[in-house]
């Protein structure tokens, strides 16, 4: 069994892996999220996934057992605009004002990340989503509920946001923040590690035909 470091604050991507049936361990990455001048938000998704997971693969306690850490950001993309966060009530309401009665693209990077050291694995998933007309009052009842504060558009699809979502193309998990049938793949595409007992018993075996005479 792979032994797995989730590098996320979110709640979100830990009940999305506890889906999967996978054990892991949480270890909050340090890293900052601000978009780089002119980049394009697939590349940028992708970028943060892979420092989220590299900066929690250096923060591992030397002797750690963790194989992999797994890192993903998500973006919500209007007119090739990326939107974040809120920073603010106001600044939500505008956001949800901006995508009401529109379809925008939802992006998540997701990194899979040796912790030892080695070749990284990167992909990044799209989802479309369409949001229903919403007139101010629904928006301000939504924004006062305060759920959509720390979401990336400023809604939340697995929360009371979904009444404000008409429709979604793709994977529903990705919009949700991480894309659990991506993951899946990915981690069956790595090899097993050997096992220490196999190893171990090479080795001993290895040894005692050396010394038959």
């Amino acid at each position: 069994m792979r032994r797995l470091v989730l590098a996320s604050s979110s709640p979100r991507r830990r009940r999305l892996l506890r889906d999967l049936g996978v054990p892991f361990s949480v270890l909050v990455p340090d890293v900052d999220e601000r978009s780089l001048p002119g980049e394009f938000p697939e590349a940028h998704v992708r970028r943060l996934a892979l420092a989220k997971a590299r900066a929690v693969a250096r923060a591992l306690a030397r002797g750690s057992t963790a194989q992999w850490v797994i890192g993903a950001d998500t973006v919500v993309v209007l007119d090739g605009e990326i939107l974040g966060k809120p920073l603010n009530p106001r600044h939500a309401a505008r956001m949800l004002a901006r995508l009401s009665g529109r379809t925008h693209e939802v992006l998540t990077g997701v990194a899979l990340v040796p912790a030892a050291g080695g070749r990284a694995r990167a992909a990044v998933v799209r989802s479309r989503v369409t949001m229903k007309p919403l007139d101010g009052a629904t928006i301000r009842r939504y924004v006062a509920g305060g759920e959509p504060l720390d979401k990336a558009g400023a809604y939340a699809v697995q929360g009371r946001g979904r009444r404000l979502v008409s429709g979604v193309s793709g994977s529903l998990t990705n919009v949700v923040g991480l894309p659990l049938e991506r993951l899946a793949r990915m981690l069956a595409a790595i090899p097993p590690a050997p096992s220490k007992t196999r190893r171990q018993g090479g080795s001993d075996s290895a040894r005692r035909g050396a010394s038959r005479p």
